[in-house]
């Protein structure tokens, strides 16, 4: 398979997201903050380190993932000293987003059931810009930093036919925007879950790298059975990923999807938008910092979107089954995967969230004269739901452009800490790891060890590299963790680490043989003692390492 240029250039321009310029050394604000946050009065019960994901608890109905309106974590900063690596430019990072639904329907015959909503690839990142410029440097053709992609099931036996070249269009965000509209899986795949596969060439025909979707389950039609804990993979949950779109008389070319621009909900026949789904208790449905409820979303409970990108939510609603262009509001059974559903607002079960010529309205129902279970909808008002997963990777290259793909990503799944106060290790458990990977934490490198493809080993690295008053921490630090392979290529992680405050001053037997000196608040430290002391902690933390190896 060929890659052949596009006439797309790629230009993307800074996101202006909170960021600092480029001309700008050292860390952002943004950055700062994530790195020292304000001081924490210790808990007795905790341990002296633990792991986290970057940005945790600011969105709550959230379950982590892609999500731009919090995307503060690494923008502005110089992940690597002068003097072990080179520094990287700030903002240079590079982000590719792959969009697509959880399910999707078997085609049968000469039929073919088009993935809806279509996959989505979003490029992002200044990184694009900084590589762009570094093309247009050395003197490289317009076409050679033009992007093109292409989309197909990963499959080795996939045609050149069943592969959709991607075209990006610019956005008004800076981001380049491209969907697969005509993938589908025929009825001679028998698989019942499959991956997408992503690949990204420059116009050079140098591969950026190749990259894979979630999970997508195979269904033959949407269940109209009652869901059980069988079936539960079929089941929305709260706090998941939806999508919603609108299609009139089942006809592919009348499909409209949920969206947002600009700030604006609208019905778009080409773009779709991931809305969190959040199940809402009937006692603190009034409140408007209601805590939101795990579980399956059932019909006839209360919920809200939000978009997942911006932020922006729709007011409270009621969720309906919808059976032959009405709205049933007796049935309390679980939402399934592409159930079609009606959205009655709670504070007036009159109206419906409804598209009229690609706008959103409220539509005003009537009820149906004999039965007073049932309400009379319009062709606007039915919706169908789909649940949505999205996977970003987010690497950074450097101004020097590394001409080797970027794949096989790394990709991390779990962390373990083993030990604990100055003698930790940290076990970071995923896929596609390799001896080429280094552990960093924030801008201080782990010794690290390859165990397997799913499974490196490294000594977590003192305090004293994040602060200056090593012996006697005195506020929480948590910083990023990343992975460098060996010719220096950045993969971003959403996991941190945090070092606590310790519950007691280090014993008088370590603060130095020489009477002490004095410390903060006033007072000297002995310098010696401190170099001394390090020194002792290092050696003592390699050699643990290497006998753990050993073992």
């Amino acid at each position: 398979m060929s890659a052949e240029p596009i006439m797309d250039e790629l230009g993307i321009a800074d996101q202006g997201r909170r960021e600092t310029s480029n001309t700008q050394p050292g860390f952002s604000q943004a950055d700062l903050a994530l790195f020292y946050p304000p001081p924490l009065s210790p808990d007795p019960g905790s341990t002296l380190t633990h792991l986290g994901t970057l940005l945790a608890g600011h969105d709550a109905p959230r379950t982590g993932g892609w999500d731009r309106s919090l995307d503060l974590g690494f923008q502005g900063s110089q992940l690597l000293g002068p003097t072990r690596e080179p520094v990287r430019e700030a903002h240079a990072d590079q982000s590719v987003t792959i969009l697509h639904a959880k399910v999707a329907q078997k085609s049968y015959g000469t039929e073919k059931r088009f993935f809806c909503p279509p996959p989505c690839v979003y490029i992002s990142g200044h990184g694009w810009k900084v590589m762009q410029d570094h093309l247009k440097a050395a003197g490289c053709g317009d076409s050679v930093y033009r992007v093109c992609g292409y989309m197909c099931l990963d499959s080795s036996s996939q045609s050149q036919a069943d592969t959709f070249k991607l075209v990006f269009d610019e956005q008004p965000n800076s981001r380049m925007f491209a969907c697969a509209k005509s993938l589908f899986i025929s009825d001679q795949d028998k698989r019942k879950h499959f991956c997408l596969l992503l690949r990204l060439f420059l116009g050079n025909r140098q591969e950026v790298g190749s990259f894979q979707s979630r999970m997508i389950k195979v269904i033959s039609k949407p269940s109209q059975k009652r869901q059980s804990m069988k079936n539960a993979d079929l089941c929305i949950s709260s706090c998941s990923r939806v999508a919603l779109f609108n299609r009139l008389r089942s006809q592919t070319v009348s499909t409209r999807y949920l969206s947002v621009d600009r700030g604006a909900f609208i019905a778009s026949a080409r773009q779709w938008t991931a809305f969190t789904i959040t199940l809402v208790q009937e006692q603190h449905a009034d409140r408007r910092d209601f805590v939101p409820s795990e579980g399956f979303i059932c019909y006839g409970r209360v919920v809200q979107l939000v978009c997942t990108e911006s932020g922006v939510a729709l007011p409270l609603m009621v969720i309906r089954k919808v059976n032959k262009q009405h709205a049933i509001l007796d049935v309390d059974e679980p939402v399934s995967q592409l159930h079609k559903c009606a959205f009655q607002f709670r504070d007036d079960p009159h109206s419906y969230l409804c598209l009229s010529n690609d706008t959103i309205i409220q539509h005003q129902a009537p009820s149906s004269g004999r039965d007073s279970g049932r309400v009379v909808l319009n062709d606007g008002s039915c919706w169908t739901i789909i649940g949505v997963e999205a996977v970003e990777f987010t690497f950074n290259q450097g101004p020097a452009c590394i001409q080797t793909p970027v794949t096989p990503f790394p990709v991390l799944t779990g962390l373990e800490v083993n030990g604990g106060g100055h003698v930790a290790m940290l076990e970071i458990q995923g896929d596609n790891l390799s001896p080429h990977l280094k552990v960093w934490f924030g801008n201080s490198e782990a010794e690290t060890m390859f165990k397997s493809p799913k499974s490196l080993l490294c000594v977590v690295p003192d305090v004293s590299a994040f602060s200056d008053g090593w012996r006697c921490l005195r506020r929480v630090i948590t910083v990023p963790l990343c992975l460098i392979r060996s010719d220096g290529l950045i993969y971003r992680t959403a996991f941190s680490f945090t070092y606590t405050p310790e519950l007691q001053p280090p014993p008088a037997s370590i603060r130095g043989a020489s009477g002490g000196g004095k410390r903060e608040g006033g007072m000297e430290g002995d310098e010696h003692d401190d170099s001394l002391l390090e020194t002792i902690h290092q050696e003592f933390t390699r050699a643990n390492f290497h006998l753990f190896m050993q073992s």
